[in-house]
């Protein structure tokens, strides 16, 4: 998939630019999605550091903060607000105290509720750009929403990508669809010191998580409070277990191979637990270019909400005074099978990441649910896998029977029911 060059403008969303007078830059629009999670309140910060780049124009959350989302939208004055899990008068009441506790008057926003407030969110039209962060597959329709509306669509979301493949890139056009992950952001910006053609293979690090350097039989008492207790990252429940079973290093491998077409068995994982070297792009002639930064999301938000320029100053730099050390070392996939399971059901293109995904959510909620065990997430994904059959052409409808289809086998397997 391509994104744009340094000199090309964005689909439908102009880089920053110039106002009338010439005296300034009109600051992008921005629509953020999952707005009171890491990387919603990380954006706001972003655009609170950097007015003359960012205005966000509307906010959608699922609704387990609401005050949050409340505080947020009074904060950025946004003209939509979205939430999945409230009622019209719920959110009315949230938005008239948050308005109170600010001295705010004067302040009414266009009010979206329900399970279609973030889709509706994502289309709004006065956005330029399109922040999808929120977690899980519930993304996917806020996310071709944001394509069919012609926004250019900064995804955090990788799991929209991966469970839509094929249908998410028919729907973006070239240059729409920008990484934020901070892995896919690295490659994005290594891919620029050469061409297609001269890509050799994509390397995606990974910290390793808390769990690094034990073997399998060392994880079959893990608890869940062991697998939060992530080293570098600070993420919600779903991410930073993934990231204990590394599924979802799996997800962001399947994301790199989608997003820039490099096959499968061209893409590696690397543990390097510093989490510094972001992700690294080995060329045809032997050269390897890595992107380097101190662990800090913001960097790639800026960069992905900014696409194709830069933000100064969005995050710290590496203190090459200091004396500092890398490591790299290869993935332990008996103890960690997750990223090559994901391979081989991303490689019949059909509905198997949706149904990896599917059964991953529905383990990690068991698994924190005292129901299953830390290894039984990854087998149980590889059970209901094992039973799947392909339904043939690949639609949004089809992409959520599969999905429907997995949590209810996941659940059988798992004793829910």
């Amino acid at each position: 998939m391509q994104l744009p060059e340094p000199t090309e403008p964005v689909t439908a969303a102009a880089s920053s630019r110039p106002d009338a007078s010439g005296s300034g830059r009109i600051p992008r629009r921005v629509v953020l999605l999952g707005s009171t999670g890491s990387i919603g309140t990380q954006a706001i910060d972003v655009a609170d550091a950097a007015p003359d780049r960012f205005r966000i124009v509307a906010l959608a959350a699922g609704g387990n903060n609401l005050d949050l989302l409340a505080r947020q939208a009074v904060h950025t004055r946004a003209a939509a607000v979205g939430c999945a899990a409230v009622d019209l008068a719920t959110l009315e009441d949230a938005l008239r105290r948050a308005c109170d506790e600010a001295s705010v008057t004067g302040y009414d926003p266009e009010l979206f509720v329900g399970l279609g407030a973030a889709t509706a969110v994502a289309a709004w039209p006065e956005a330029e750009v399109v922040l999808n962060g929120m977690t899980g597959s519930i993304g996917l329709e806020p996310t071709l929403a944001a394509l069919a509306a012609g926004h250019m669509l900064a995804l955090a979301n990788k799991e929209s990508l991966i469970v839509g493949g094929a249908l998410v890139k028919r729907a973006a056009r070239p240059g729409q669809l920008v990484p934020v992950d901070s892995e896919h952001s690295a490659l994005a910006q290594a891919l620029r010191a050469g061409t297609s053609d001269e890509v050799d293979r994509l390397v995606v690090t990974a910290s390793g998580g808390p769990f690094r350097g034990r073997r399998r039989a060392d994880l079959a008492n893990v608890t869940p409070e062991q697998a939060l207790a992530h080293p570098t990252w600070k993420m919600g429940r779903m991410v930073t277990t993934n990231s204990a079973t590394m599924v979802n290093k799996a997800l962001e491998v399947i994301e790199a191979h989608l997003l820039f077409d490099v096959p499968l068995e061209k893409i590696d994982v690397v543990v390097h637990p510093q989490s510094v070297v972001h992700s690294m792009v080995q060329f045809t002639d032997g050269s390897t270019i890595a992107q380097a930064s101190p662990p800090d999301m913001k960097l790639p938000i800026a960069l992905g909400m900014g696409w194709p320029e830069r933000v100064p100053g969005a995050a710290a730099p590496c203190d090459w005074t200091k004396a500092t050390e890398w490591t790299f070392e290869p993935l332990d996939e008996e103890a960690f099978p997750a990223v090559r399971l994901a391979k081989e059901a991303a490689a019949s293109g059909g509905t198997g990441m949706a149904v990896y995904n599917a059964a991953n959510e529905e383990a990690v909620d068991a698994f924190h649910d005292g129901l299953i065990g830390f290894t039984d997430i990854v087998d149980t994904i590889a059970a209901v896998l094992a039973q799947h059959a392909e339904s043939g052409e690949l639609t949004l409808q089809s992409v959520l029977a599969a999905e429907k289809w997995a949590r209810s086998a996941a659940r059988a397997r798992i004793g829910r029911g």
